[in-house]
């Protein structure tokens, strides 16, 4: 029996930190052998918060998809870039025929991103991703969309798309289902959102030297502020990072901190050890890609093959339903 398919993309932001990883990657890695997959660079979407992005995809594309590699997505599985396949376009723009402008302003998750980026208006593009999204999935007729919660209304919206093409025209798309992942939300050094725009955060390919470097600036518990003091490990950043990265020491690393035997000198370069350690293999994988950028880009090439190839396909599905195209 054939697997189902799903899709997953990422905007590209270049090289990957720990909260990607844990946020998304890991994930893939484990439903690549449970799915069909197909994974992609969303550079159209990048433009739609920031059209200036523009300038810098081609470099984030490259180093995203190394970080991907590297981290175990199968280079059998298409890995492609959005804008490469122009079906998206055409099947967004069909598509945005069959929802209205109200529809799209009650998607609770726009909301939040207009109140988190402080817009007081809001570009056309940025208001109907979420159909460019839909024709994301809906263009490879995926079964499965893993998402966080927060993008669940994004799936529904693409739900109710596919079945108003249908009804519509003509039976041509599935209503993919919405599989909730558990995200885990690692956050950044200082305790807020890892991201690049925080500067708190700990690079897939960081060096050894680099991991200490940033781990000893990491916020603690800041009631323990010297080494016998008690500590409250649940709202220290380091011991959710020993959580993630070093499981088997994690009990002994918490009754050390609450006796205040374990001191948070000692405690965060044992968990920049670990780190290091965690991503060791990857590191070494990205020093492979990056001495044979042709592999890299022969494995693009032939994602966009595939991709393209499925994509013409359903548009032809399409073009017939609708007798027009």
């Amino acid at each position: 029996m054939a697997y189902k398919r799903i899709l997953s993309g990422m905007r590209p932001s270049g090289r990957l930190h720990l909260g990607n990883y844990a946020g998304a990657l890991e994930n893939w890695v484990k439903l690549q052998d449970e799915f069909d997959s197909f994974f992609f660079v969303a550079d159209w979407h990048a433009l739609t918060t920031n059209p200036s992005a523009a300038f810098e995809v081609q470099e984030n594309t490259i180093q995203m998809i190394i970080d991907w590699l590297s981290a175990g997505i199968n280079p059998d599985n298409p890995i492609f870039i959005q804008s490469q396949v122009k079906q998206h376009a055409e099947l967004h723009l069909l598509f945005s025929m069959l929802i209205t402008k109200e529809r799209l302003e009650r998607n609770p998750t726009l909301k939040e991103q207009a109140r988190d980026l402080n817009q007081d208006t809001m570009i056309y593009g940025h208001l109907g991703y979420p159909v460019l999204q839909a024709a994301d999935i809906l263009i490879y007729r995926a079964n499965v969309v893993p998402v966080g919660e927060d993008q669940a209304p994004h799936v529904e919206i693409t739900r109710e798309l596919a079945r108003k093409f249908n009804q519509t025209y003509g039976d041509v798309f599935p209503e993919p289902a919405t599989r909730l992942t558990t995200f885990s939300r690692l956050p950044g050094l200082d305790g807020r959102k890892m991201g690049k725009s925080n500067d708190n955060f700990i690079l897939l390919s960081d060096n050894e030297e680099n991991i200490f470097k940033k781990v000893r600036t990491a916020v603690t518990d800041p009631q323990k502020v010297r080494r016998n003091d008690p500590g409250h490990p649940d709202v220290c950043n380091v011991f959710t990072y020993h959580q993630k990265f070093n499981p088997d020491e994690v009990d002994e690393i918490r009754e050390g901190c609450e006796s205040g035997a374990l001191g948070c000198v000692a405690c965060k370069q044992n968990c920049a050890a670990k780190i290091a350690g965690y991503f060791e293999p990857m590191r070494e994988k990205r020093t492979h890609y990056e001495q044979h950028m042709d592999d890299v880009q022969d494995i693009l090439d032939s994602g966009i093959k595939k991709a393209r190839q499925v994509a013409e396909e359903t548009m032809d599905d399409v073009h017939k339903a609708m007798k027009m195209g």
